[in-house]
């Protein structure tokens, strides 16, 4: 993702100055998510992709002419974060899919989400947890989701997500656009630090 944000901001001829302008984050933070240094919530990616005027996904791989039918082997699901993040990772799901309505991802959330932030962003998330037990939290309560449990919500309600037990959970996260506005970018990671 780290080129991607480069190279579709230099393809736009826009300065660094300009797209963290658009976007809302500081110059020293996109210029640390460009270099590797940082890795961007789901959140701080829906603003730069709106302010690069892409589809969320087009962050992570280069688009392609939609096809039928876009496997991802489970052996080739990309990380999107470091295996050793102590925040929220993810793992990239067909993500040299075309156009798409939908953004789905794979979700480790962390067992101490204290430091974590309440995350919000325009659309809707679809959570599954395939294997493991996690909470979901929303300022209002805390639901308690088991192997298989799911859960659907506005993405603009706070949340976060953390891991029960020994072992790290691993969700399927679905994200959509807002119907409302169909330019806004599809968000997956308003999870992550």
């Amino acid at each position: 993702m780290i080129n991607r944000v480069r190279l579709l901001r230099k393809e736009r001829l826009m300065t660094l100055e300009a797209l963290a302008e658009r976007s809302g984050v500081t110059k020293s933070y996109l210029s640390k998510v460009e270099r590797g240094r940082s890795v961007p919530s789901i959140a701080v990616c829906a603003s730069l992709a709106k302010a690069l005027g892409v589809p969320l996904d087009h962050l992570f791989a280069d688009a392609e002419e939609l096809v039928d039918v876009t496997v991802t082997r489970a052996a080739e699901r990309e990380a999107l974060t470091a295996d050793d993040e102590p925040g929220t990772r993810y793992e990239g799901i067909a993500l040299n899919a075309g156009t798409k309505s939908m953004a789905p991802f794979m979700l480790y959330p962390p067992h101490d989400a204290d430091h974590v932030p309440f995350r919000d962003h325009p659309g809707e998330e679809f959570l599954f947890v395939h294997e493991g037990q996690a909470e979901l939290i929303v300022p209002s309560r805390t639901i308690t989701l088991a192997s298989g449990d799911s859960a659907y919500f506005k993405a603009s309600t706070p949340h976060k997500v953390r891991s029960l037990g020994t072992r790290r959970a691993a969700l399927l996260l679905l994200v959509t656009n807002d119907h409302a506005d169909p330019d806004t970018p599809q968000t997956p990671r308003a999870h992550l630090p």
